[in-house]
């Protein structure tokens, strides 16, 4: 079933045209189709663009936790390996996660942008759509709709150890390690 009406793009105004563009593009692995001094396209797949940058000739200011404004942007892989390689090659690259997050439905990565805006990388937990809306109507995200924080480094090496995908993805995997409540970082409140 294809969906309709389709994603096609996201824009962000910015006054870090530069810093905007390399990050996108190392982020999400993507290349620059065309710029000029207001306008920045940037593509990682078979469309022209999924992501633009407009720079308005007046400075803006960076986003700030009290900026009314879409909060994240989301891109999901395949599987747990690349969703693991892609932030091993951000890491290489000094990128990394703001914080990572077990949230059940989903095993989170939530980077940010040089103008304070998040982008999640994921995997879906679920090969159904149906049993991931099932989990989420269930007790565990009832409980807690957020989830865990989770060491990237800590899953990468257990990964590396042997642990399964299923074991790394549950949230009782990620409460082992015991880190700071994850709201605290995606409400800016740290």
């Amino acid at each position: 079933m294809t969906a309709t009406p389709k994603f096609a793009h996201v824009v962000f105004q910015t006054s870090n045209p530069t810093a905007m563009r390399d990050w996108y593009c190392a982020v999400l692995d993507g290349h620059v189709v065309f710029q000029n001094e207001n306008l920045c396209f940037i593509t990682y797949d078979e469309e022209h663009h999924r992501v633009a940058l407009l720079t308005p000739p007046v400075p803006l200011e960076r986003k700030t936790p009290t900026t009314a404004a879409a909060h994240h942007v989301a891109y999901t892989f395949e599987h747990l390996d690349d969703l693991l390689t892609r932030y091993e090659l951000l890491r290489d690259k000094d990128v990394t996660p703001a914080v990572c997050i077990a949230h059940g439905v989903t095993t989170s990565m939530y980077y940010q942008d040089p103008d304070g805006s998040f982008v999640e990388m994921q995997i879906d937990n679920f090969a159904d759509p149906d049993e991931a809306t099932g989990y989420m109507n269930g007790p565990e995200y009832s409980a807690d709709a957020v989830g865990p924080a989770f060491d990237p480094e800590a899953m990468l090496s257990a990964r590396r150890s042997g642990a399964t995908v299923e074991e790394l993805v549950h949230r009782s995997w990620a409460l082992k390690s015991k880190l700071p409540d994850p709201m605290l970082v995606l409400t800016g409140a740290v």
